[in-house]
């Protein structure tokens, strides 16, 4: 196991507090980032006080993830150690059912694996970014350009994909003149 220090809450009211977690093994197709900046999404406060429903406490959550890989496991091909790489809301699915083979793992059939808050493949209860270290299987995880400094990225992982998808997508509508 990995022991890495992170900030949790451990209840609803309750304000996070440095605490130390423990990170799986990386398995062959892992990746483990030192995580150097975690943006602050609403979607973390939500979950932190419970408002999407119950949560396990405590809770270290942070879905916009910013570091450097520091190991990777014996099967990785994407990424080596000191590329600079994101993490967003995933951080693994089933990628063998329908949805995963055409790329839309988050409609995974047999449920993806949120990057906390859920239960993993290995029946570990996932942490966050607003931790030191995180272990994530290679392919959700993200290459980010030397141009773009690790502090400007990590938001972009939710807040500005969430901006750009349905623009690429739908542009030419959005675009009149």
């Amino acid at each position: 196991m990995i022991t890495a220090n992170a900030r949790a809450t451990f209840s609803p009211e309750g304000p996070f507090k440095l605490t130390t977690i423990e990170r799986r093994d990386l398995q062959p197709h892992d990746v483990l980032i030192e995580i150097k900046y975690a943006g602050i999404c609403h979607s973390d406060i939500h979950t932190a006080r419970g408002e999407w429903g119950p949560v396990k406490y405590p809770l270290v959550p942070g879905h916009e993830i910013a570091g450097i890989v520091t190991q990777v496991g014996s099967e990785v091909t994407k990424y080596a150690v000191g590329d600079r790489v994101g993490v967003g809301r995933m951080v693994d699915s089933c990628g063998e059912c329908d949805n995963c083979h055409k790329g839309e793992e988050q409609y995974c059939l047999n449920g993806m694996t949120g990057t906390y808050g859920a239960i993993d493949k290995y029946g570990q209860y996932t942490q966050g970014g607003y931790s030191t270290h995180i272990v994530v299987t290679e392919d959700f995880v993200v290459r980010i350009p030397d141009g773009i400094e690790l502090d400007a990225a990590a938001p972009l992982l939710c807040a500005g994909i969430t901006t750009y998808s349905p623009l690429r997508h739908w542009g030419s509508l959005l675009v009149r003149r």
